[in-house]
């Protein structure tokens, strides 16, 4: 989840932003209010299968380039499952780098990386493509009269939307999501050889239910988690392009999609950070540490880690989210305005 789930919002430049400054019809859009609630509802200018493909090409370049601060993070997360109280002390970012450089060579920055982009391509594309399904569904539904109501319809609409296309997405998606997390929590004893064996030997092991083991921390995180990016970053950037049209998308992107980053990952870490240490019950053969459920995996990790333990990795994964968020939706701009480029065949 965390970025996982986050890197789904939907963003609307490109063909859109272009579309304002055009004539449709012989109608020209003109600045001011006018202007400013037809961008609120501009719809995207590609179609489809465009969506699908700009949505999964932003998710898996995202990753690819975050991987090795993805990977700390997971290893973070899940340190607290089997080591000891001075081993936790003496964790640090840098240690367990130089670790992973040192054990496994530079190359295992990116295990899993494979299967993340596997897991990426599906669940970025149904992630923007749902939020936007949502979205005009719940416009057409919330048929508002005056401005302020519509103001206020949109938040709502872009809060809930956004949690419906999150929970959409990590359903369909998730036992490639339990797998990325399994394959790269591995280090020097390689128990999964690959996606396919990981997924084998999980049913064969764990049963059919084990590769959907944690679905229940995924689910409530994910839906407040993709709830605040939509909201935040679409809010940001519609105001920042009302005030100043002509920045360049590729900053307001990033800017925007850094800030939403932030406050969805601050606001769900702990609910990921439980998903992490459940989906990685039972692996490897490993007795289960956690045996009482969502919530008494919290309140265990609160007895013997503290508060501070539900934030373990928080750092690494704020160094993540900045280039993570904002690389997704710069390039899920850009892919929007190649594709909406290309003329279409009638």
């Amino acid at each position: 989840m965390q970025t996982e789930a986050r890197v789904g919002v939907v963003v609307e430049g490109g063909g859109g932003q272009r579309a304002l400054n055009s004539n449709h019809g012989g109608v020209t859009v003109d600045g001011g209010p006018a202007r400013k609630l037809m961008a609120l509802h501009q719809k995207s200018q590609i179609g489809t299968v465009s969506q699908l493909l700009a949505g999964g090409v932003a998710g898996a370049v995202s990753k690819t380039c975050t991987a090795p601060l993805a990977r700390l993070t997971i290893l973070f997360q899940v340190q607290g499952m089997h080591s000891d109280v001075v081993t936790l002390r003496k964790a640090s970012i840098w240690h367990e780098a130089s670790r992973i450089v040192r054990e496994e060579g530079f190359r295992a920055f990116w295990k899993g990386n494979l299967v993340t982009i596997a897991h990426r391509l599906p669940y970025s594309s149904i992630s923007f493509y749902a939020f936007e399904r949502y979205k005009n569904l719940l416009q057409f539904i919330l048929r508002t009269e005056s401005q302020r109501e519509n103001m206020r319809a949109d938040i709502f609409i872009r809060l809930v939307g956004g949690g419906l296309a999150g929970i959409t997405a990590a359903s369909v998606t998730y036992p490639l999501d339990l797998v990325r997390t399994r394959l790269a929590a591995q280090t020097n004893v390689i128990y999964y050889r690959g996606i396919w064996h990981a997924l084998h030997t999980i049913s064969r092991e764990e049963g059919v239910f084990g590769i959907y083991k944690g679905l229940g921390a995924s689910l409530l995180g994910v839906g407040p988690n993709l709830a605040i990016s939509f909201s935040v970053y679409d809010t940001l950037r519609l105001y920042w392009q009302s005030q100043r049209p002509n920045d360049s998308t590729v900053l307001v992107s990033l800017a925007c999609g850094s800030l939403s980053g932030i406050a969805s990952s601050t606001a769900t870490f702990p609910l990921d950070l439980v998903r992490r240490r459940m989906q990685l019950e039972g692996a490897g053969g490993r007795a289960r540490v956690y045996t009482t459920g969502l919530f008494g995996t919290f309140g265990s990790i609160i007895r013997n880690e503290g508060l501070r333990g539900l934030y373990r990795g928080i750092l690494p994964e704020y160094y993540k989210v900045v280039p993570s968020i904002g690389i997704v939706f710069m390039t899920y701009e850009k892919m929007k305005q190649i594709l909406s480029d290309i003329p279409a065949n009638d």
